[in-house]
């Protein structure tokens, strides 16, 4: 056990930012950090004290997740409440709760907090929530679980706080094995894949056609397949999990979202591609992530050994190297984003009523050290998702109340998808107008089983959820909440049906690339 009180022993000498956290700063907080790669138990020895905690919560970076540890929690004869950003789900007598970690409350203390993967500080647009957790929940004791990468800046931190901490290097359980020879060797073949895939295969591909267009196809090659990737919902992403789980289906085909704490009876993990679009350009796959999606294979008490592989002999070679360098990350500033009190306070300052000249002030301050942040700690996060939302909101609600302002800047949506683009507007001017506005229309093709709305369904899953995210911040507004579940139920059922019948894209992104190349 180490202690930090030499570090620091004033107040005044520290950042604004974490005593903008009155109850956690309150207490002296004990930090246990669960260090390992996946499979290692890391979750699971946490969990145990949170079972037996008077009082509790965990902190999810999915809302399926928060979903299955509430569920696991309740089977073991603890109440627990599920908050995520779209619904409440409370439970009579709970002292425990399973939430997203954006949604962490931080005005009641606490004798258990997890913080779930931790490594997901890396994160442009989400690694702030957890830079909160961390600085910010009110646990007495709080359990750090995830990988190795970000220890160092966390422990900076927690130092700086004079607070406490321990570290349990976990191993794992069952042995990864890269195996000898690719599937395919020296180049692809759809033939010679054909032939390789076997029940427990787990197929990663890094995009929507291409986890569809294998699916299809592996469906003609005679196979059950359950499909995984990030514009489903949650409830068809636990479907398609049960599906794999139960052995309806043989194969998985996933983007690297399973990477990210789903516990899945995988034997073997096959990597379609070894680069990822990020956002901004395809890159290679880092040593994190290839530790995190290779490790889902050889779920403990299933499998003795967990395999991964690739499809082509050069591929094979940067998958070894990332699954034997270290995988420390180079961050070593958390990033944090302006709250609330931080934006009011500026826009008075400013005398602004425009949200986007307050980011920018705050981000300028951030940069030139002027808001008392220790630049050895906190960074600015690198997300601009924010920023864009402002934008939006300052030119379509320019008189909206600054409160409501910053709400919409925090809405999760993919701005750069149009239609949740102009969904998002639609509810923007509803909330400036003070106009009732309803769910979107039920389409006549949510009881069908034609595949062809497959895109559509998605995208208007994605806006429902965004009415429901909504209702909890303007219940007169948004008012028809209580009809959200039943409507979800409806698109989530038939994107299941479309997902069992969808004919995919033809050939994947790699196929395109090879006969462009060759053409």
């Amino acid at each position: 056990m180490k202690d930090a009180s030499t570090h620091l022993n004033t107040e005044s000498s520290l950042d604004d930012y974490a005593y903008s956290f009155a109850k956690a700063r309150a207490i002296h907080r004990h930090h246990h950090f669960y260090l390992g790669p996946t499979n290692s138990g890391k979750t699971y020895n946490a969990l145990e004290t949170l079972i037996k905690a008077k009082s509790g919560v965990y902190l999810a970076p999915l809302r399926l997740l928060a979903m299955e540890i509430r569920d696991r929690l309740v089977s073991a004869g603890v109440p627990c409440n599920l908050i995520t950003g779209e619904e409440r789900v409370l439970m009579e007598g709970a002292k425990h709760t399973a939430s997203t970690i954006e949604m962490m409350h931080q005005k009641n203390q606490i004798d258990v907090a997890i913080i779930d993967e931790i490594q997901m500080l890396q994160d442009p647009d989400r690694g702030s929530a957890w830079t909160a957790a961390l600085v910010g929940v009110p646990a007495r004791q709080v359990f750090i679980c995830g990988s190795n990468a970000v220890t160092a800046p966390c422990i900076k931190v927690i130092e700086a706080l004079n607070e406490t901490y321990e570290i349990t290097y976990l191993q794992r359980k069952t042995p990864l094995v890269l195996e000898e020879t690719s599937i395919c060797g020296k180049r692809y073949s759809k033939s010679i894949l054909k032939n390789q895939l076997k029940k427990g295969d787990a197929v990663i591909a890094f995009s929507r056609k291409d986890v569809l267009t294998f699916s299809a196809r592996f469906r003609q090659w005679g196979h059950t397949v359950a499909s995984i990737y990030g514009a489903l919902s949650p409830e068809v992403r636990r479907t398609e999990s049960e599906r794999f789980n139960s052995g309806a289906a043989d194969i998985l085909v996933a983007t690297d979202a399973i990477g990210m704490g789903l516990n899945l009876p995988i034997r073997r993990v096959l990597f379609t591609n070894i680069h990822k679009f990020d956002g901004v350009a395809s890159r290679q796959l880092n040593a994190t992530e290839v530790r995190q999606i290779a490790g889902r294979a050889g779920r403990y008490g299933i499998y003795e050994t967990g395999f991964v592989n690739v499809f082509e002999d050069e591929e094979r070679i940067h998958i070894e190297h990332m699954l034997n360098v270290d995988d420390s990350s180079d961050l070593n500033k958390l990033p944090i984003a302006p709250n609330f009190s931080e934006i009011e306070a500026i826009a008075h300052k400013l005398h602004t009523a425009k949200i986007n000249e307050c980011f920018e002030y705050f981000a300028s301050k951030v940069k030139f050290n002027q808001l008392n942040l220790n630049h050895e700690l906190f960074s600015l996060s690198s997300s601009n998702t924010q920023f864009t939302q402002a934008l939006l909101v300052d030119e379509f609600a320019p008189k909206m109340a600054l409160r409501d302002k910053f709400v919409f800047t925090c809405a999760p949506i993919s701005i750069n998808v149009n239609i949740e683009k102009d969904y998002f507007l639609l509810c923007l001017k509803s909330v400036y107008e003070s106009t009732t506005r309803h769910l979107p229309p039920q389409p006549i093709w949510v009881d069908s089983h034609n595949a062809q709305y497959l895109e559509t369904a998605e995208l208007l899953s994605q806006n429902i959820s965004l009415y429901a995210w909504l209702s909890y911040k303007f219940p007169s507004i948004f008012v028809e909440a209580e009809l959200v579940g039943h409507y979800r139920k409806s698109v989530s059922r038939y994107i299941e049906r479309a997902l069992l019948s969808q004919a995919g894209y033809g050939d994947t992104l790699r196929e395109l690339d090879f006969l462009q190349k060759r053409y």
